[in-house]
C-alpha cells in the first residue's frame, strides 16, 4: 500500500540516496532504495572512516552560507537515529601561496558570525610539530568544523529506515530509468513509482545522458597512515588540518574514535571508470605523496596502512557545484560534486524531498543546491560584492 504522499524509488544508497530516503519517509512517502551492492556498499564513495566538514569554503562562498543549515540537518538526523557520529573540532588552514581562499572565507565567516583567527607563524612549530613550516605564509584557525564518520552514519541510517518500512533492494543494479513513466529496470524486472531519485554518484552517467556534458567521474587517491611513535599523541589530539598551496594542497583527518590517520588531496583527475578497482597505484599516489612531503616534516617516516581509491563525481569545469535537477515528468537527479557530497548530503536530500513534496519549486531547488543562495535565501555575494 502506497504512503499517503505517494511512492518514490531512490537509486543509490550512499549518503545522497539514504538522506533523500530519510527525508521522503519523514514526509509520508513510501520509499524503496535500489543499490548495486550491499547496503552500505564498500565500493561507494560515501563508504569511508571519516570525512571533513567545515564552514570555511573559500571562493565557493555560496556553500559556506549553506553550512549552518547542513550542520543543523545532521544534528536532526543524529537525534532521529539515536547516535551522534560527528566529532566537532577546529579546522586549521596552512597557506603556502596565494590561492584565493582567505578573503572570501573571511567575508563569509564574518557574515555568519563563525569564529576564526590567525595563528602567528612563530607558534606553529610548537603547536603542530608534524607540520613543515618552511614556505608557510599564513596559518588560520576556524572554529566551526570537524569530522563525520560515514560508515557509522550509513549503517545507523539504514537500520533506522528499515525499521520504518523503507524497502531495500540490494545487489540490484539499475539498468534503465524512464523518467516520464517513473519506471526503473533492475535485475530484468520493472519497478514503478510516482517519483524516482537518481543518486548514483560516479555512476550517474551510466543511467542518464542528461549530465554527460556537465559532470564526470574522477578517480581519487587517499592514504591511511601510522605516524611516527613520538607524534602519535599529538596526532590523536590534533584538529583537522588543511594545507593549501599550488604544489602542496592536502587535507588530513587525525585518528579519532577508532579511525586511522588519513591524508588526501583536492586535485581532480577527471578520469577513470567507477566500475574499476579501488586500489591506488604508484601513479595514483604520485601527486599526493609529493604534496604530503611539502606539508609534513619527515613524511617518509609515516607507515602506509592502506592506499585507497574512491570515485567522486565532479563538474567538467571548476565550479564544483552540486547538480540537482528534475528529469522528465517524474525523476530527479542528485549529483554530489567532489567532497561536498557527504558534508551536505542530508541537507540536499531534504531539499530534493521538499521539491518532490511541492514545498519548493524545481528552479529554486536547483539554484539552491548549486550554492547560488545564501543562508537567507538571497543570491550569495560574489567575490567583488561586499557582504551586507
Amino acid at each position: 500500500m502506497a504512503g499517503p504522499r505517494g511512492t518514490v524509488i531512490v537509486v543509490g544508497a550512499g549518503i545522497a540516496g539514504l538522506s533523500a530516503a530519510w527525508a521522503l519517509q519523514r514526509r509520508g512517502f513510501e520509499v524503496a532504495v535500489f543499490e548495486q551492492g550491499p547496503i552500505p556498499n564498500p565500493r561507494a564513495t560515501s563508504y569511508d572512516e571519516h570525512r571533513i566538514t567545515r564552514h570555511a569554503y573559500g571562493a565557493q562562498e555560496g556553500y559556506a552560507y549553506l553550512m549552518p543549515d547542513a550542520f543543523a540537518m545532521y544534528d536532526r538526523m543524529f537525534d532521529d537515529i539515536g547516535a551522534d557520529h560527528f566529532d566537532r573540532s577546529k579546522v586549521i588552514y596552512f597557506l603556502r601561496e596565494e590561492v584565493g581562499w582567505y578573503e572570501p572565507s573571511a567575508r563569509a565567516l564574518t557574515r555568519m558570525g563563525s569564529g576564526f583567527r590567525d595563528i602567528p607563524l612563530t607558534e606553529v612549530r610548537e603547536r603542530f610539530p608534524m607540520v613543515e613550516t618552511r614556505g608557510l605564509t599564513r596559518a588560520v584557525e576556524t572554529d566551526e568544523g570537524g569530522m563525520l564518520f560515514p560508515i557509522r552514519i550509513l549503517t545507523d541510517l539504514t537500520v533506522t529506515l528499515g525499521n520504518r518500512g523503507v524497502r531495500f533492494h540490494v545487489d540490484s543494479r539499475v539498468a534503465e530509468v524512464d523518467p516520464d513513466a517513473g519506471l526503473v529496470v533492475a535485475g530484468g524486472r520493472e519497478f514503478r513509482a510516482d517519483h524516482v531519485v537518481i543518486a548514483a554518484g560516479a555512476w550517474v552517467n551510466k543511467l542518464t545522458p542528461l549530465l554527460a556534458q556537465t559532470v564526470v567521474p574522477s578517480r581519487q587517491a587517499v592514504m591511511y597512515l601510522a605516524p611516527p611513535p613520538e607524534l602519535a599523541q599529538r596526532w590523536a589530539q590534533a584538529p583537522v588540518l588543511i594545507d593549501m598551496g599550488l604544489d602542496s594542497g592536502t587535507y588530513t583527518l587525525p585518528p579519532r574514535r577508532g579511525t586511522r590517520l588519513k591524508i588526501g588531496d583536492h586535485v581532480f583527475t577527471r578520469a577513470g571508470d567507477a566500475d574499476g578497482d579501488r586500489i591506488a597505484t604508484e601513479a595514483d599516489l604520485a601527486r599526493l605523496e609529493s604534496a604530503a612531503r611539502l606539508a609534513y616534516r619527515d613524511f617518509d617516516r609515516y607507515q602506509v596502512l592502506e592506499r585507497k581509491i574512491c570515485f567522486y563525481t565532479v563538474t567538467r569545469d571548476d565550479s564544483e557545484r552540486f547538480v540537482v535537477r528534475p528529469w522528465g515528468k517524474r525523476a530527479w537527479i542528485v549529483s554530489a560534486c567532489s567532497g561536498h557530497g557527504f558534508k551536505l548530503g542530508p541537507l540536499i536530500g531534504d531539499g530534493v524531498a521538499a521539491a518532490i513534496a511541492g514545498e519548493r519549486s524545481a528552479e529554486e531547488t536547483t539554484r539552491w543546491a548549486a550554492g547560488l543562495f545564501d543562508l537567507t535565501g538571497h543570491a550569495a555575494p560574489t567575490a567583488s560584492e561586499p557582504a551586507a
